[in-house]
C-alpha cells in the first residue's frame, strides 16, 4: 500500500489570549524560588515526614512550595484584578479555575503552562484527571503531537508522559523518583474506587506500598479537564479522588465550569465568537410542517422526583390558533385526547412508565397491544428514517458546496455524524462477518446520486464513484476483544473502558492523516459519547441523527467542529468566510439559538444583556498608595445606580436601548467622581449592549435632518396637512362577512401533503444573546404521511372562531374545499380557522371612519428628538431633496422611488416617513412610507401634497389582506383630514409616474 504524505499540524506560540492564560496561572506563583520536594525512600511506613516504602537508597523527588498563604493570595487577587475577575478573600483548598471556550486551545494552554512553570519554579510532577478514555487519548496524542513544539520553545527540556495503568504500577514509581517532569494523565474512571482500584492497594511492584502514597509525597500539581464531569457533585467521588492525591494545587479547566472557584483566566463563549477564535456557526433545520393527520407521541425523558413518576412527551396539540408539535407531561393512566385538544388521540392512554434500568413508558393504542417506548422513539407520523435519510442528504450537500470553495485553499472537509447506536451503521452476522447496517446504505446511496449532480463534475473527474462510495465514511465506536464495533459506554465496567480505549487510540492516531487530502476518509459515524474528548479542525459539517432537544449538550456537540481550520500545510486559516460550522439538526434555528443560549447562560454564569451590580468591580483604577486597585463592590453600584437613574438600564439591570442608542453615539456621560474607569467602564457596556453589533458595525451610519428643508415653506405646508392624529370607530356586517370568509378559503393556498422543510441560519454570539438570521438554502421535499382520522370540523372550528355551526358550516359548503379536509384534516382545520378570522379582522376595516382628535398633532420638533440610524447598504446617498440627508430604503422599489424623488424636477421636497409617525388602525399601527410636494404634471401651477405607499405592486391582490386592510385605513385617515380643510393625495405607487401621471 502506498505511503500517503503525514502532515504536520503547525501551533502559534504567540496567541495573546493562549499567552494570558499561561500568565495567570504561572503569576500566581511570583516570588516563589526554584525549590523541589526531596524524601527518602524506606521501608517505613508512610509518617510526617514523608518517607515512602520502596527501594532502601531511591529518593523521591516532588514539587515544594515555599510561598506563604498571604503572599499566594495577593498574587490570585492581583491576577484576578488584571484579567477582570472578582477578587477572593482567600486562597480556599488551592482549586484555580481558566475558562477557555471550546476550540481555543485549552489543551495546548495547560500543556504549555506545565513547561512554563517547571522553568519558573521548578515543579516536576504534573497528574492530569479528565473524565472520558476519549479525553485522555486526545492529551495523550497533543502531547505526542506538540512535543516538537515545546521542543523548540523550552531548548528541548526533557519530559515523560504516559497513561496511568494499574497493570503498569513501575510508572508511578518513576513518576515519583525522577528528577525531571513527569505528567501522568489518568480518567476518573480509573482512580475514584478505592475497594477496587490497584492504585489504593499494596503492591509487589513496589516493595509493598501503596501507589496513591507515592503520588500524593510527590505533591502534583493537579490539572482537571472538564471538572464539571470529574467532580461528581460537590461530594461526588471525583473530588475525593483528587483530594486523596494532596496536591500542591489544582488547576481546572473547562468552557462549562459547574463551580469557579478562584478563577484567574477567563475567555467566555461571547468573546471567542466577537474575535473570531472559532468557526460561526449555521443551523440547517429540518421541521417537519403539516404532519398533524394523525395521533404522534414520542417519549422524550423519564422523571421520578419525590415519588413522582413522569414522562415528557411529544405530541400534536391543540393551541389557540392551530395545531402543532409540543411537548407535555404526562402520568400514568392519562387519556391524551383530553391532554392534547385533538379527537384523533380518543382512547389513546398512558400506561406503566418506568425509571429503573432503561426508562420507558407503555402507550396503550385502542383496540391494539401496548406500545413500549424508550427514549427518543415515537410512535405515528413520519417514518423517523425518512428524516434521517434527509439529514444524510443535506449533510452530504454541505460538505461538497463546502468542497468547492475549499479544496482549491488545500482545505480538507471533514463532516461528522453522532448516532445513537452501532447497529445502524454496520450489523454483525452471527458467524462474525459484518454488514453495512440502515445509516451506511442510506449514505452510499444518497452519495452516489449527489455526486453525480453537474455542479460537482470538478470534484469527481477521475473518480470512479461506485468504489468511492465506500471508501469516503467510515466509523469510530468501542472494540471489543473481537475487533468488533460496540456501543461506548465506559462508566459501567472495566470491559467498558478497555472497549473505548481501544477505539479512541485508533481515533487520535488519525487525527493528521484525516487531514491530508489524500486520506479518501471524509465522513465520520461515531457514537454520541463522542461529543466530547475528540475534534478536527477540519469538521465542516456535524450532523446529529439523534434527538439533542432534550439534552444538555448542544455545546459540547457543536465543540467537535469549532477550531479554526488549518490547510494542507498544517498552517491554521482564518476568517468567517472559510470558518463555517453547518449544524444539521431536526429542530427550528430560532430553537437552536435559543437553547444554544439558555445552555451558555446556565454554563457560565452570562446573562446576555444584563449590567449586574457587581459589573465594574474589576475595573482597574489607582488606590490610595498609588498601586493598581480594583474600583470594588460599593462603587461599582454606584455606577449601575447611576445607569438605573438615567434610564439606561431597568431596575433589573437589562439594557435598554437608550444606552445602545447612548454608546452608538458616543454620547454616554458619566459621573465625574467615574473619569478614571469611565472608558474601561463605556468598553465594558459596548460588550454587554453588544447586540446593535451583529450587523456590521462599518456600514452603521446616523442620518441627520437637513433643516433648511424641514423647515421650508414646501415641506411645513406638507406638514400642516398630514400631522393632525385621528381616532376611529367601527360598523359591522354579519352577511358580508360570511361571504368574506368563504372567498377567502376558496381562494387560500391548496392543502400540501407532509414535508419536510429544510431552513439554515447563521448563528451569532455577542454579549446581548444569541440570535439566528435565516440564510439562502431553504429546500422542501414531500414526504408520504400515514392514514389519518377525520375529526369533527365544525366543532373545531366552532371552538377556534367564535362563529356559529350554522355560519361555519355555510361557509365550509359553499367553499367547495371539503376534499381538502379529507386529505389532510388537521391542516384544513387550520388554513379555514386563520382564513376565517382574519375576515373578521379585516370585516370591520370595511366600516371604518376616522375624525380628528381635537387638536393632537405630531410636532416637527420630533425630528430632532428621534435619532434616525442604518445600514450603507440600505441607504441611498447623497440626496438633495430629502429633509434626511440620506434615505433608508427596506427595498429595490423603495430605493428606485427615492431615486425619481431626487431626480424629477416637478418634485419640491420630499421625506420618507420615520417609523414613529404612525396611524391607528384595527389591526395595528400603520406606517406610511413617503410624504411628498411636487407640482403638478400638467404645467397649472398646483401644488400637490401627497402620502404614498410603495410596494411591489399596485394592486391588492399582491398584498397580504392586514397589509392591505391596513394601507386602506390610511386612506381613509387621510380622506377624513381632506374633509376638514386639510387637503392631502394618498396614493401607492411602484414608480413615481404611477403618482404624477
Amino acid at each position: 500500500m502506498e505511503d500517503r504524505p503525514t502532515m504536520k499540524l503547525h501551533f502559534e506560540a504567540d496567541l495573546d489570549y493562549q499567552i494570558q492564560a499561561i500568565e495567570a496561572v504561572c503569576d500566581l506563583f511570583r516570588g516563589q524560588e526554584i525549590c523541589r520536594n526531596a524524601f527518602t525512600v524506606t521501608h517505613q511506613a508512610l509518617d510526617d515526614d514523608q518517607t515512602l516504602d520502596v527501594d532502601l537508597d531511591a529518593m523521591g523527588v516532588g514539587n515544594k512550595l515555599t510561598l506563604f498563604e498571604e503572599d499566594l493570595l495577593a498574587n490570585l487577587r492581583e491576577v484576578q484584578l488584571r484579567n477582570g475577575l472578582r477578587q477572593c478573600d482567600s486562597v480556599g483548598s488551592r482549586n484555580f479555575t481558566v475558562e477557555m471556550e471550546t476550540g481555543t486551545g485549552k489543551t495546548y494552554v495547560y500543556l504549555r503552562t506545565i513547561l512554563e512553570l517547571n522553568k519558573r519554579y521548578g515543579f516536576t510532577k504534573f497528574v492530569i484527571v479528565v473524565p472520558s478514555v476519549a479525553i485522555k487519548e486526545g492529551v495523550y496524542s497533543s502531547l505526542r503531537t506538540m512535543k516538537p513544539h515545546f521542543d523548540g520553545l523550552y531548548s528541548s527540556t526533557p519530559f515523560d508522559y504516559y497513561l496511568y495503568d494499574s497493570s503498569k504500577l513501575d510508572r508511578v514509581r518513576d513518576f515519583a523518583t525522577s528528577s525531571q517532569i513527569r505528567i501522568m494523565i489518568t480518567t476518573i474512571g480509573a482512580i475514584n474506587k478505592q475497594d477496587v482500584n490497584n492504585l489504593y492497594k499494596e503492591s509487589d511492584k513496589i516493595s509493598g506500598g501503596r501507589p496513591i502514597d507515592l503520588i500524593k509525597a510527590t505533591r502534583p500539581i493537579v490539572i482537571v479537564d472538564e471538572p464539571q464531569s470529574v467532580d461528581g457533585g460537590p461530594y461526588g467521588r471525583g473530588r475525593e479522588a483528587l483530594d486523596r492525591m494532596q496536591p500542591l494545587c489544582t488547576l481546572r479547566y473547562s468552557a462549562t465550569h459547574a463551580e469557579k472557584h478562584s478563577m484567574v483566566y477567563r475567555l467566555d463563549a461571547v468573546d471567542a465568537y466577537e474575535r473570531k477564535l472559532v468557526k460561526q456557526i449555521e443551523v440547517a433545520s429540518a421541521t417537519i410542517e403539516d404532519d398533524f393527520g394523525g395521533p404522534f407521541v414520542e417519549l422524550l425523558n423519564v422523571s421520578h422526583r419525590a415519588g413522582d413518576l413522569t414522562a415528557r412527551i411529544a405530541v400534536n396539540k391543540q393551541t389557540a390558533r392551530e395545531v402543532r408539535r409540543a411537548e407535555v407531561t404526562v402520568r400514568d393512566g392519562d387519556d391524551l385526547e383530553e391532554t392534547t385538544g385533538l379527537a384523533a388521540y380518543r382512547n389513546f392512554r398512558i400506561g406503566e412508565i418506568r425509571a429503573d434500568g432503561s426508562p420507558s413508558m407503555e402507550l396503550r393504542l385502542p383496540g391494539q397491544d401496548g406500545q413500549i417506548l424508550t427514549h427518543g422513539q415515537s410512535w405515528g407520523g413520519i417514518e423517523p428514517l425518512t428524516i434521517q435519510r434527509h439529514m444524510i442528504r443535506r449533510t452530504i450537500k454541505e460538505h461538497l458546496d463546502k468542497e468547492l470553495m475549499l479544496r482549491p485553499q488545500g482545505i480538507k472537509v471533514l463532516s461528522l455524524f453522532f448516532i445513537d447506536e452501532v447497529a445502524r451503521y454496520r450489523v454483525y452476522l452471527p458467524d462474525g462477518t459484518q454488514t453495512k447496517g440502515v445509516y451506511a446504505e442510506i449514505f452510499e446511496e444518497e452519495y452516489r446520486r449527489l455526486t453525480q449532480l453537474p455542479e460537482y463534475r470538478t470534484l469527481f473527474s477521475d473518480v470512479d464513484l461506485e468504489s468511492t462510495a465506500e471508501q469516503v465514511h467510515g466509523g469510530y465506536f468501542s472494540i471489543d476483544k473481537q475487533q468488533r464495533w460496540q456501543d461506548t459506554d465506559e462508566k459501567s465496567s472495566q470491559a467498558g473502558r478497555d472497549n473505548a480505549e481501544r477505539a479512541y487510540a485508533l481515533i487520535m492516531q488519525k487525527k493528521e492523516e484525516l487531514l491530508s487530502l489524500s486520506t479518501p476518509l471524509k465522513f465520520i459515524f461515531s457514537h454520541s459519547a463522542l461529543r466530547e474528548g475528540w475534534d478536527n479542525p477540519n469538521v465542516f459539517q456535524i450532523c446529529t441523527l439523534r434527538d439533542i432537544r432534550s439534552e444538555s449538550e448542544r455545546r459540547q456537540t457543536i465543540g467537535r467542529g469549532l477550531r479554526l481550520c488549518v490547510n494542507q500545510q498544517g498552517d491554521r486559516v482564518r476568517g468567517f468566510d472559510v470558518n463555517t460550522l453547518t449544524v444539521i439538526a431536526t429542530e427550528s434555528y430560532e430553537q437552536f439559538a435559543e437553547r444554544l443560549q439558555k445552555e451558555i447562560e446556565e454554563d457560565t454564569g452570562i446573562r446576555f444583556g444584563i449590567v449586574e451590580q457587581h459589573e465594574f468591580a474589576s475595573l482597574n483604577t489607582t488606590g490610595a498608595d498609588g498601586h493598581l486597585a480594583a474600583l470594588g463592590f460599593e462603587r461599582s453600584k454606584a455606577l449601575w445606580d447611576h445607569l438605573r437613574a438615567e434610564g439606561y438600564i431597568s431596575g433589573r439591570g437589562r439594557i435598554e436601548e437608550k444606552l445602545r442608542t447612548a454608546l452608538r453615539k458616543d454620547h454616554l456621560s458619566l459621573p465625574a467622581e467615574f473619569d478614571e474607569v469611565a472608558d474601561q467602564a463605556r468598553r465594558h457596556l459596548h460588550k454587554l449592549a453588544g447586540q446593535f453589533t451583529i450587523k456590521n458595525a462599518d456600514e452603521r451610519r446616523e442620518v441627520s435632518v437637513r433643516h433648511e428643508l424641514l423647515h421650508s415653506p414646501e415641506f411645513i405646508a406638507l406638514w400642516d396637512r398630514i400631522s393632525p392624529k385621528t381616532t376611529y370607530r367601527l360598523d359591522f356586517d354579519n352577511e358580508r362577512l360570511i361571504a368574506a370568509c368563504t372567498r377567502a378559503l376558496r381562494e387560500a393556498p391548496a392543502i400540501p401533503k407532509a414535508r419536510l422543510q429544510w431552513r439554515k441560519a447563521g448563528i451569532s454570539v455577542a454579549e446581548s444573546g444569541v440570535t439566528a438570521q435565516e440564510r439562502a438554502g431553504a429546500e422542501i421535499s414531500s414526504l408520504d404521511n400515514s392514514a389519518v382520522v377525520l375529526p369533527d370540523v365544525l366543532t373545531e372550528l366552532q371552538d377556534r372562531t367564535h362563529l356559529t355551526r350554522r355560519s361555519i358550516c355555510r361557509i365550509l359548503t359553499n367553499s367547495s374545499r371539503l376534499d381538502d379536509f379529507r386529505r389532510n384534516p388537521q391542516r384544513f382545520i387550520d388554513l379555514a380557522a386563520q382564513a376565517i378570522n382574519r375576515c373578521k379582522q379585516l370585516a370591520v376595516v370595511d366600516g371604518i371612519s376616522y375624525e380628528r382628535r381635537g387638536a393632537e398633532a405630531y410636532s416637527l420638533k420630533e425630528f430632532n428628538q428621534h435619532t434616525l440610524t442604518g445600514y450603507l447598504r440600505n441607504m441611498l446617498s447623497p440626496t438633495a431633496k430629502s429633509v434626511y440627508e440620506m434615505v433608508l430604503h427596506d427595498s429595490t422599489v423603495e430605493r428606485d422611488f427615492a431615486t425619481e424623488l431626487e431626480l424629477n424636477t416637478s418634485v419640491k421636497v420630499y421625506a420618507k416617513l420615520p417609523d414613529w409617525f404612525r396611524i391607528r388602525t384595527p389591526l395595528g399601527d400603520y406606517n406610511p412610507d413617503w410624504a411628498v410636494v411636487a407640482d403638478s404634471a400638467d404645467g397649472d401651477g398646483i401644488r400637490l401634497y401627497l402620502v404614498v405607499e410603495t410596494k411591489g405592486g399596485l394592486h391588492a391582490e399582491g398584498l397580504r389582506p392586514t397589509e392591505q386592510a391596513k394601507i386602506d385605513c390610511g386612506k381613509a385617515h387621510f380622506d377624513a383630514l381632506g374633509k376638514i380643510g386639510h387637503s392631502v393625495v394618498f396614493k401607492k405607487a411602484v414608480k413615481l409616474e404611477d403618482v404624477l401621471g
